[in-house]
Parts: structure tokens; sequence; C-alpha cells
């Protein structure tokens, strides 16, 4: 049965496919009646989302971002929400990280034209249009050239962590992307931490202690079996278990559409009340 709530979704402003108002739309027509936008590094499409949520009185649309950062040998993705995104020093942060993704995207087109792949950089532009660019940008313009058959292969193959074009950016610690958030109000739940199980036992005590509440157990392609061992991770340090469908409109197998996730009524219902303590800032 979908969840009524989905906490991870993407927009064209970074690098999904969908405009805000497009993806408001679809997830109310899939049930879901408490979504977050987590857009990568960039807050630019929260106003438009803002103004479409306005025509469903029983929809709450809760303002988040989606932040990378680094540890040794592996990457760590850190979800705000209710975030007081309108912060000047915030979004000075955020254009830092967005500049970063420009410089790294060109490097690693370069590389691609190294290994004999040759794309158009003012195609990838192109594809990322005004949103926030990143490697699905890259992947769908390989996937245009034939190069790849799918997104999901373009990154075995190419862009991930440790394909022959991938490239680091500048990127904060997790626990710096935890505080910054905090200085926002932010809630903050560690995303999709399945590649991460061999760290959580240090990362996660570190973050609790800057500020962590949650951590993504009911997430997109997660068996049962996984979402298991992560809720007893999430109970061992007093996580909340939260999810999302990390929707980006992409297709392919690991891809799913807002909602369609087993995430529980009763954690959704402890975050949001996490936040009504706090006096989280809501859309107007």
């Amino acid at each position: 049965m979908p969840s009524r709530a989905d906490l991870h979704t993407h927009t064209t402003y970074s690098d999904g496919v969908l405009t805000p108002t497009q993806l408001i739309d679809l997830a109310y027509s899939k049930g879901v009646r408490i979504l977050a936008l987590t857009d990568h590094d960039t807050t630019d499409g929260l106003p438009e989302a803002i103004e479409a949520a306005r025509k469903y009185p029983d929809f709450l649309l809760i303002p988040g971002v989606e932040m990378s950062t680094d540890v040794p040998g592996n990457e760590v993705h850190i979800l705000g929400y209710f975030i007081r995104w309108q912060d000047p020093n915030f979004q000075e942060q955020l254009a830092r990280l967005r500049d970063s993704r420009v410089i790294r995207a060109r490097r690693m087109v370069d590389k691609l034209a190294q290994l004999g792949i040759r794309i158009s950089w003012e195609r990838v532009l192109e594809v990322a249009g005004d949103g926030s660019i990143g490697r699905p940008h890259i992947a769908q313009v390989l996937v245009e050239e034939g190069y790849v058959g799918s997104v999901n292969e373009a990154f075995q193959l190419y862009l991930g962590r440790n394909a022959p074009a991938y490239v680091e950016r500048e990127k904060l610690t997790p626990a710096e992307v935890v505080q910054l958030l905090r200085k926002v109000q932010g809630i903050c739940v560690l995303a999709h931490p399945r590649e991460l199980i061999a760290q959580l036992d240090s990362l996660l005590p570190q973050l609790k202690e800057v500020g962590l509440v949650g951590m993504e157990v009911y997430y997109q392609d997660y068996t049962p079996e996984e979402m298991e061992v992560l809720l007893r991770w999430a109970r061992k340090y007093d996580l909340i278990p939260l999810g999302g469908s990390d929707y980006h409109g992409l297709g392919g197998p690991q891809q799913r559409e807002p909602g369609d996730i087993p995430l529980p009524e009763e954690p959704v219902q402890q975050f949001l009340e996490v936040a009504k303590v706090q006096g989280s800032f809501l859309p107007a």
C-alpha cells in the first residue's frame, strides 16, 4: 500500500524531470498528502512548489534540500526539512556548492572524451536547464547518444563513484552539513544509508551529536530484509526511521513513483511532532 508521505523527491530545479507543479500534481494523484521537496543543493523550486500546493487544502508541502557530503571512500547525503531556506548565508553556501557541481560536471565530460565517449557539454547544459547540474544530466545525454541503455547503466559503467569518469567535487563533511542545516532550523535525516552500513557505527553517533534526527529506512528499491537491518540501526541510535521514493522520473527498475514506499504512519507523525515542538518553518 502506498504511503501518504514521501520525504525525498526531486524536480527540474536539480536532476528530476518534472517541474515542482507537475511533481505536486502527480504526488497528489498518487495519494500522497505529505511531500518534501528535496532538490540537490538548491531551494529554487520551492516558491513554485508552495504556490502549486495551495490548490490542495489537505496537502502538506515540507520545504527541504538534499546536500552531498564526503567521508573516506564514500558519499553521505543529508536531507534537511522545514528549513528556513531564504536565509542569505544559507543561500550563499548553496550557491558555492552548485558552482562546484558545474566544474565537476565539465571535468566528467572531459574524462568521458578521454575514454572515447564524446558528448556535447552544451547538450548537458541544455538537459540541466535551470537546474542544479548533476550526474543524471550527463547520464541522460549518454542515453540520448546511444552509449548506454539507461541512466542506471551510465552510472554503473562511467559515472558511479568507482567508475572511470567519476570526479570528486567540493563538499562539506557530514557533520558540517548537519550543523549548517541546523542553523536554518532544519530537521536532519541521513539519506539512503544502505551503502554506508560498514560506517554507520562511527558515523551515526557523530551526526547525532550535532543534530541528526532520523535516517531513511523505507527507500526506493530497498528489500524488506534491508529495511529491517536499517530499522535496527535507527533504533540503536534512537533515530526516526523515515523514507522517500527519491523520485526523479528518470525511469528504470530502481525508480519509484511518489509515495510508492512502505513508510508507516507512526514515524511520520513522530517526525511532524519534532517539527511542531521546535516551531519549524511552514510555507504560508
